[in-house]
């Protein structure tokens, strides 16, 4: 099963100088078990794009598409045996003690 885990904070969020050391273990962890298909950090939600198509029109919007205070940081693509599997890896991220992190599974005909 594939599943979207979602990196997120708060924007009064200030990163601790061990985070970057922390993350970089948690990847090789997740990689060495096969269960880590891709992931990448994003750039500041501010720097966001919102495309939407009106009436035929494209119209392209500064900044995230949300109002609310949480940004999404980063993002992975797990590969897992079941939910339980994907929790297990996503709480041992290091931004679930200090941030959020939202899994998704990915949609299946």
């Amino acid at each position: 099963m594939r599943f979207l885990l979602l990196v997120i904070h708060d924007d009064t969020f200030t990163p601790p100088a061990h985070l970057e050391e922390e993350a970089v273990k948690w990847v090789d962890e997740v990689d060495r078990q096969k269960k880590r298909v891709l992931g990448e950090r994003l750039v500041p939600a501010t720097k966001a794009k919102v495309i939407q198509v009106r009436n035929g029109e494209t119209i392209v919007t500064d900044g995230p598409w949300h109002s609310d205070a949480n940004q999404i940081d980063g993002f992975d693509i797990l590969e897992c045996d079941n939910v339980q599997d994907a929790i297990e890896v996503a709480a041992k991220h290091p931004m679930a003690k200090i941030g959020m992190i939202e899994i998704r599974e990915f949609w299946e005909d």
